[in-house]
């Protein structure tokens, strides 16, 4: 009976990025366990073709100091989002998807680059380029990330890690599930600090250990 952790997620998500640390523990107390960890994609932002407004810009400015405000996760605000900038998170997202099928103990470490080449470092993570760096830094030749990348096979994966989510009805990000078998139990749906979920989990993964 399979017994993994699930966290739905998208790199380019702003809650994603302060919540990554809470994540991180998590995943290293899944690990721990003998808890297998996967990564769903929720495709935040996708398929826009249009660069963002400067009123939607000041928007989304305005929730990433909120998380900054109540993570301490650094931003680089100055210059972030700058005119012309298309936010579409599916590039992203199909990134993760790519390196997960790659090698999926690699998935959670290319998120993680993602995320903070975004946030922290203010580069554009919709452009292949960037993408292919970034997963070599994971640990992906880059010829085979490029060709999974662009394969038929991972735009209909991602667009089903999509489907997924939205079959759910997970409306917002993050959002952590522990599945043992069939069942799923809800860990998170949106940002809560560590002290909360580190003994909620602890006391799933002991009676999942028992059952």
């Amino acid at each position: 009976m399979q017994t993994r952790l699930l966290y739905v997620m998208d790199p380019m998500c702003s809650w994603c990025w302060g919540f990554a640390p809470v994540a991180e523990a998590l995943i290293q107390q899944a690990k721990a366990a003998g808890v297998g960890v996967h990564l769903v994609m929720g495709g935040l932002r996708t398929g826009g073709g249009a660069a963002l407004e400067p009123s939607l810009r000041s928007s989304i400015l305005h929730h990433w100091h909120a998380v900054h405000d109540a993570t301490g996760q650094p931003f680089k605000f100055e210059g972030a989002l700058p005119e012309g900038f298309v936010y579409d998170t599916e590039p992203a997202c199909r990134a993760v998807v790519a390196v997960r099928s790659l090698d999926e103990g690699a998935a959670w470490d290319m998120a993680k680059l993602i995320q903070h080449a975004f946030y922290a470092q203010g580069r554009d993570v919709t452009q292949v380029a960037v993408l292919v760096e970034l997963a070599e830094a994971a640990g992906i030749p880059r010829i085979e990330f490029a060709a999974a990348f662009d394969s038929a096979e991972l735009l209909s994966a991602t667009a089903d890690d999509f489907s997924w989510v939205r079959d759910l009805n997970i409306a917002g990000f993050p959002t952590m599930l522990a599945q043992r078998g069939g069942q799923m139990a809800l860990l998170t749906n949106g940002y809560q600090p560590l002290e909360e979920l580190a003994p909620l989990f602890a006391r799933w993964l002991e009676r999942a250990a028992h059952a």
